[in-house]
């Protein structure tokens, strides 16, 4: 299935540069200006290949690379959304001319239609400055979000309680510290409780963090503390390594490097936290989901848990949820989960138009849901990975707030 959708991509990518050939032709009426193009196409595949058959791929995927990735995106996409349009048109254009000419022996107009022409390339062209708008502000402009979540069973000492989640740090991706700086005070900003961080602290390497750490230390640490739990890259499986040991002292490192930032590291296990003579119960779980890694165990993590407890799991991966939660015989209330950064493209306006390409692979991909009275919710990511920019899907800060109902 993946490789039949590998070959329709490329397939348009293909019409996509032959019908921007033929607009070239149409509105310039000079082939030497073609040429230009077809030279300066060749030119950046070429550059392109050479880039990654020499980078480095011990090093995984870095700030340099996924701008590269940026610039691939924006020279292919545009161009994907106009061979998509005008090779629907074409198929139409070409049933009308053979039913004409073959059935009604006639023969008709049959050029392209301007209007859409004009519709395609200005739709392009707004594609174009959005991915621009991404790279160089889109990533880094973060937008506090809050929602109220209430419970019948929560315990009344923690009725009130602030939850503020951050998750996919991605902190290899990071290229700008002033940016980087003004999230954190964003953060530092907000009233909360409690930090929870829910996994993909690096891209792969534990050394990315080396620029960091000291700007992470700036998070105030409130009154429960910060926590965090592993993501599917915090395990640093996406390089080739020399040997396991070098990988497993990755891995060490990567784990060492979240405690030093100032967060308490749950590795399947829990912690109580208390207000008096009432309890809540926050569970750690290590990355699962249905098509990664799967280091999570659920009962382990739930070891000593009371069935009745109100209980707070961190999960990296929302397809967890589904998969073993929402239906366990225990009751899991409040689950918080990141990984799928919304894409990191699409359309996020609450209560008015929430989309993203994310939605065809996770059912639940930003935001708050429910199955009856058990929540998830998906953090859509503070930092990026792979794109090096954010269109219409802002890195995001939530605050929860968790209410008693009657």
């Amino acid at each position: 299935m993946i490789q039949k959708f590998i070959y329709v991509i490329l397939l348009f990518i293909v019409l996509g540069e032959v019908y921007t050939c033929h607009l070239i032709y149409k509105f310039t009426k000079k082939r030497s200006v073609v040429f230009a193009y077809l030279l300066l196409l060749v030119t950046i595949i070429a550059s392109l290949f050479f880039y990654f058959k020499g980078s480095d791929q011990s090093k995984g995927q870095t700030a340099e690379s996924m701008h590269v990735m940026a610039l691939l995106l924006l020279f292919l996409l545009p161009k994907i959304l106009i061979s998509i349009p005008l090779f629907f048109e074409d198929m139409f254009r070409f049933t009308r001319w053979t039913s004409n000419k073959f059935i009604y022996k006639k023969i008709i107009t049959n050029s392209r239609s301007s209007l859409l022409t004009k519709i395609v390339l200005t739709a392009a062209g707004l594609l174009t400055l959005s991915i621009i708008y991404g790279v160089f502000v889109g990533k880094y402009n973060f937008k506090v979000r809050e929602e109220t979540i209430s419970f019948k069973d929560l315990p009344a000492g923690f009725d009130g309680l602030k939850v503020l989640q951050i998750s996919d740090l991605h902190v290899g991706s990071w290229d700008n510290k002033e940016a980087i700086e003004k999230g954190i005070e964003m953060i530092n900003a907000q009233e909360y409780d409690i930090l929870l961080f829910t996994g993909d602290f690096v891209n792969t390497l534990a050394t990315e963090t080396d620029l960091w750490i000291e700007a992470l230390q700036k998070i105030k640490t409130p009154k429960y503390g910060k926590f965090a739990v592993l993501g599917n890259h915090d395990y640093g499986e996406y390089v080739k390594w020399d040997t396991e040991a070098a990988k497993e002292a990755n891995f060490i490192a990567i784990k060492n490097n979240i405690e030093k930032s100032g967060f308490k590291l749950l590795l399947n296990e829990n912690v109580v936290l208390k207000n008096n003579n009432d309890s809540i119960y926050l569970l750690g779980v290590e990355n699962w989901g249905l098509n990664f890694k799967k280091a999570g165990d659920l009962k382990k993590t739930s070891e000593n848990v009371p069935d009745d407890a109100f209980k707070i799991v961190m999960t990296h991966d929302p397809s967890h949820w589904d998969a073993e939660i929402v239906n366990h015989q225990q009751k899991y209330q409040l689950t918080l989960s990141g990984h799928t950064h919304g894409m990191q493209f699409g359309f996020d306006i609450p209560s008015v138009l929430e989309w993203s390409p994310a939605e065809y692979i996770y059912p639940e991909w930003g935001g708050l849901y429910n199955k009856g009275h058990q929540y998830i919710y998906v953090n859509r990511g503070f930092g990026f990975h792979a794109y090096s920019g954010r269109v219409g899907i802002w890195p995001e800060i939530t605050v929860l707030e968790l209410k008693k109902s009657k």
